[in-house]
């Protein structure tokens, strides 16, 4: 799917915004400097001078070796230095901060589009989960193993270290999780906690309920107007380096459901594209629902999971209430 051109204008005024946060950012320590230190202005003004005057001697034809102009600004840089650092502020403190250091907040890396302006498209096309407002909440920082005990405390640790493993290999070894288990145990706050840490590193990462996933591919599908933007779907399906399908078996099973998944499954996997299935049949129950390419498929490319214990979403409901009535 493309994007419209209202949705890049979009995508690229964020980019504008981002860009004059930080300028507004970079004027205000530099004020803070200015108040603050001593004579730094003064050497900011030197800088400035020099260079100007330095210019206006080549326009005015004089003949001048580039290398003395360097040189005196090297100094100057160097007595600037030395005074932030006396001051007590950090070498980098003055320096234009980004949001993305890669493409400088500009969404592009010469002519190729930035791995966050890739997101940024996924989000607008794809995103009606709200991906990253979810990672705000479910993330390893709030991961905790306090609703666990036992053999289920057991399998919690496992699986944790397990998503830990498919982080820190994300970029040499090509990995699949299948993370199965009873209702509320964690299956979807485990996959996004690992897409939270993906996107941090950069990765671009694709994010369906499994029924909004086959409900698009049906729509598409079935419109004979929206060929291109099906063919586009797909593209973008089978080349996100991470794609979470949350909730298989949710969607209405057909035949129509079961092809595609193998499609997308097999497609992937001929990539060598990474992706994560959370689902609360168990293995038994995948074999009996979906096809044996389906199921051979998983257990034979994804690092199986299994999550169990109480379902933790109610237990977190009946603390807050007992709370408030308290």
């Amino acid at each position: 799917m493309a994007l419209t051109n209202a949705q890049y204008d979009s995508i690229m005024h964020e980019y504008e915004e981002r860009r004059s946060l930080h300028r507004q950012e970079l004027e205000e320590r530099l004020q803070s400097v200015y108040d603050n230190v001593t004579g730094y202005k003064e050497l900011d003004d030197e800088t400035a001078s020099a260079s100007v005057e330095f210019g206006k001697r080549l326009l005015s034809g004089e003949r001048l070796d580039r290398s003395l102009l360097r040189a005196q600004l090297t100094e100057l840089a160097k007595r600037k230095a030395l005074l932030l650092s006396e001051a007590g502020y950090s070498s980098d403190y003055l320096d234009m901060g980004y949001t993305c250091q890669d493409c400088k907040d500009t969404g592009y890396v010469g002519n190729e589009k930035c791995h966050c302006f890739k997101q940024k498209i996924i989000e607008t096309l794809y995103d009606k989960s709200n991906l990253r407002a979810l990672t705000k909440s479910n993330n390893f920082r709030k991961m905790s193993d306090e609703y666990y005990s036992g053999e289920d405390l057991k399998r919690f640790i496992g699986a944790r270290k397990a998503a830990e493993d498919f982080i820190n290999n994300f970029n040499t070894d090509y990995q699949n999780l299948f993370i199965y288990g009873t209702v509320g145990t964690g299956k979807s706050f485990l996959s996004i906690c690992v897409a939270d840490e993906l996107l941090k590193k950069g990765h671009s990462v694709i994010y369906f309920s499994s029924i909004g996933l086959f409900e698009m591919i049906a729509e598409s599908t079935f419109d004979y107007k929206a060929k291109e933007e099906l063919r586009a779907l797909y593209e973008d399906i089978y080349n996100c380096e991470l794609l979470i399908i949350d909730d298989l078996g949710s969607e209405r099973i057909t035949n129509l459901v079961t092809s595609e998944l193998f499609s997308l499954l097999n497609e992937r996997d001929n990539r060598k594209k990474s992706t994560i299935i959370t689902t609360n049949f168990s293995l038994e129950g995948l074999q009996q629902t979906y096809s044996d390419r389906i199921f051979s498929r998983i257990t034979s490319n994804f690092r199986v999971l299994k999550l169990s214990g109480p379902d933790i979403r109610n237990k977190k409901k009946i603390a807050k209430k007992e709370s408030e009535d308290f």
